[in-house]
């Protein structure tokens, strides 16, 4: 779990930032790492204070409490050094004893709470104030993502109770950080220039570099979401290699089809979308429903990067709701249809959860929920963010580059 922590949190830096970094123009590549950089640091501090607490301490179904505040319950189980295995929920009816101590499940939890609202920043890539960029992330992770990890990924959540299946995100990262970035695009507006000047990519090598190092670090992300070194965790190893291989090939497809080449953003995005579809269904499906899921997303992404974008008018600059949004949705979808029973059985559901119209109904749902309180509260925190420090850069900085306007830094 230590490795799987680290892997995780390399997936936000250096992964995505350079994976960001990549897509947008020279004059934005310094700023573009420094929101991913800076919001590791912000969102760490946020989650020791208060996220972890409202997101994993017992309180409702619907959000924790604060008894878990600045981490005050971290140092109850430790004697002589050793640092024992704690229960999540206790004292409650669905009190679920973990295998390993507190410090790490929060530190594990912590790389996911720091990377979600960091893939939002794809979306208003090139045109955010960074006062905006702090103050926002700071206010989505508390009042949006902390909330629906409940849900979710507490014993206590109403998600959880109704028999949600996600194994390590897909709604509360992937379909949250998405269609957050949607609605950024949408109350941003456009790029300067968007349609009419070059917006291409300033070099794609970072991009790759970024979209490997996300590749790598999500075997942490989805297989150590088994919380242990167990078969469970193999399993989702497996699936996670799978459906990202069988993605980048399918959108690699479809784009050669479609336009007679092949692209390197193409395949990365692709092999990425495939990630973030495995994503909700890693510990629940075989290699099989893996491969079917890769193949069907890597298509269903290109689509959404493409034609969707185009159609409906939007510029989401490196396409966080193209590729997360949409990504995370039809994974989330397909792993009720592609869950294997006997991988989340338990001596008390010797069955476990197969995939039924029933669950496909309850995933559905999970999805319309959190696409729902996340499109409406991240609506609300940029107009107020808007009110207090404003969102959006100057005409005279955006021509300029984030990179000189707003750090007062440049690349040569």
């Amino acid at each position: 779990m230590l490795v799987s922590t680290a892997l995780v949190l390399m997936m936000t830096i250096p992964g995505l930032g350079l994976f960001y970094a990549g897509m947008v123009r020279k004059k934005n590549v310094l700023a573009t790492l420094m929101q991913s950089f800076a919001i590791c640091c912000i969102i760490t501090i946020v989650w020791m204070v208060a996220g972890y607490s409202l997101a994993f301490s017992n309180g409702t179904p619907y959000v924790g409490g604060l008894s878990k505040a600045f981490l005050a319950t971290l140092g109850e189980h430790i004697s002589k050094g050793a640092d024992v295995p704690f229960t999540i929920g206790a004292g409650t009816d669905s009190a679920s004893t973990m295998t390993i101590p507190e410090s790490i499940f929060m530190m594990f939890q912590m790389t996911f709470a720091i990377i979600t609202p960091a893939l939002i920043a794809g979306a208003y890539a090139e045109r955010m104030k960074f006062s905006a960029v702090c103050l926002f992330s700071i206010l989505w992770s508390l009042i949006v993502y902390a909330p629906v990890a409940h849900w979710v990924w507490s014993p206590l959540g109403w998600l959880a109770g109704m028999g949600t299946l996600d194994f390590a995100g897909g709604t509360v990262v992937h379909i949250n950080a998405g269609v957050a970035g949607l609605v950024c695009a949408l109350v941003l507006g456009k790029r300067r220039g968007y349609g009419t000047e070059d917006l291409a990519p300033f070099n794609l090598t970072y991009a790759v570099i970024g979209a490997s190092l996300l590749w790598v670090g999500w075997f942490g992300f989805n297989a150590g979401s088994a919380v242990g070194a167990n078969g469970r965790a193999g399993m989702a190893m497996a699936t996670t290699q799978i459906a990202a291989a069988a993605a980048g090939v399918s959108w690699m497809v479809a784009e050669w089809f479609r336009t007679g080449k092949p692209t390197v953003l193409g395949i990365i995005s692709g092999a990425v979308g495939g990630l973030v579809a495995i994503t909700p269904a890693a510990g629940f499906v075989l290699p099989g429903g893996a491969l079917a899921i890769g193949l069907i997303t890597g298509v269903v992404c290109y689509w959404g990067a493409t034609s969707l974008k185009h159609m409906m008018g939007y510029d989401d600059s490196l396409d966080a709701f193209g590729v997360h949004g949409v990504g995370g949705i039809v994974g989330a979808l397909l792993t009720g249809v592609f869950a294997y029973g006997p991988l989340s059985a338990t001596d008390s559901d010797p069955a476990g959860t197969s995939g039924s119209l029933h669950q496909l109904l309850v995933q559905a749902e999970a999805v319309g929920v959190t696409i729902v309180w996340c499109g409406i509260m991240t609506f609300i925190l940029l107009k107020v963010v808007d009110l207090v420090v404003g969102l959006r850069v100057s005409t005279e900085a955006e021509q300029e580059g984030l990179d000189v306007a707003l750090h007062g830094e440049r690349i040569n």
